[in-house]
C-alpha cells in the first residue's frame, strides 16, 4: 500500500510540473488541487489559513506553530453524520490535549451558524468558516452526486498537521464512527 501512495504522489508532482511549464494561473490551480486530492498533501507544508471563527474571532495557522492541529473538514453544521463527528471530537478532546494538539472543525457555513451549532451540541473547540478557499487547497472542495443531481460539496476529511506546520497524517472520505478515535491513536504515535 506505501508503495501505492508514493506511486500516486509521483504521478502529482508529475502532473503539477508539467503544468508549471505550460503556465497559465488557471492550470497550475487546476492540478494543484487534483494532486492535493491524490495525498500530495502529505509530508509537505500545509497550506496557510486565516478563518473567521464562530466566537467572532479568527484562527491562523501561522499563530498555532508549535502545536499539533487537528484540521477536520465536515460538509454541514447540525447535519447527523456532522453532529456524530463533532460530539466525538468534543468528547476526545482531553485526548488531544494530551497530545498537544488543536482540533479545528471547518466547513463553508457561516460564522452564525458555527455558533449555533456549537452552543447546541456544547463543543469545545472552534468551528471556522471557510470563505477564502481553504478547503480548495486542502483537496476536499469536491463534485458529489446525491440522488442524481451533482454539486459541489466538502468531502469529510481530516488532517493531522504537527508543530512545524507539516502535514503528517491525513484522511480523506472519513467514515464517521471511530475516526475520532482513529486521529487520537495516530496523534500518540507521532
Amino acid at each position: 500500500m506505501a508503495a501505492k501512495k508514493k506511486a500516486v504522489r509521483k504521478t502529482a508532482k508529475k502532473a503539477v510540473k508539467k503544468a508549471a511549464k505550460k503556465a497559465t494561473p488557471k492550470t497550475v490551480k487546476k492540478v494543484a488541487v487534483k494532486a492535493a486530492a491524490a495525498g500530495a498533501l502529505l509530508g509537505k507544508s500545509a497550506p496557510n489559513f486565516t478563518m473567521p471563527t464562530d466566537n467572532g474571532g479568527s484562527i491562523s495557522l501561522k499563530d498555532l506553530r508549535g502545536k499539533n492541529v487537528v484540521l477536520y473538514f465536515y460538509p454541514k453544521d447540525d447535519t447527523p453524520g456532522c453532529t456524530v463527528e463533532a460530539c466525538a471530537f468534543r468528547d476526545g478532546l482531553p485526548k488531544f490535549n494530551t497530545a498537544k494538539a488543536v482540533v479545528i472543525g471547518v466547513s463553508k457555513d457561516s460564522v452564525a451558524s458555527h455558533q449555533k451549532f456549537k452552543t447546541k451540541y456544547k463543543l469545545n473547540f472552534p468551528l471556522a468558516s471557510d470563505d477564502s478557499g481553504v478547503c480548495e487547497a486542502y483537496g476536499v472542495w469536491k463534485e458529489k452526486n446525491m440522488y442524481g443531481r451533482k454539486y459541489m460539496g466538502i468531502e469529510r476529511s481530516t488532517f493531522i498537521i504537527d508543530a512545524e506546520g507539516v502535514v503528517k497524517a491525513e484522511w480523506r472520505k472519513v467514515s464517521v464512527p471511530g475516526h475520532a478515535d482513529e486521529v487520537t491513536k495516530t496523534l500518540q504515535m507521532l
